[in-house]
């Protein structure tokens, strides 16, 4: 599963209430097997679990940067099942 500089979304510079409805909308754009770079200025593991509750697919979630500045997770829409 590939995310690349084009599939990069850094939300830092957003205003927290914007964050997590792009994040979805771009969650939801990707075709199955493709993945975004999520760059944030905090741990966004609120936002995983929102993703786990809301969710009717399977995605991805891994962690490539953890702080204590920056984080940056890949996450990825799985092929169905």
């Amino acid at each position: 599963m590939n995310a690349t500089a084009a599939n990069t979304l850094d939300v830092r510079t957003l205003i927290p209430r914007e964050r997590h409805p792009l994040i979805f909308n771009t969650f939801r754009n990707l075709a199955a097997g493709e993945a975004f770079l999520l760059v944030n200025d905090h741990d966004p593991k609120p936002l995983y679990y929102q993703f786990q509750a809301e969710l009717g697919e399977p995605f991805q979630w891994e962690y490539l940067e953890s702080g204590p500045e920056v984080w940056k997770v890949r996450i990825g829409k799985l092929q169905p099942k």
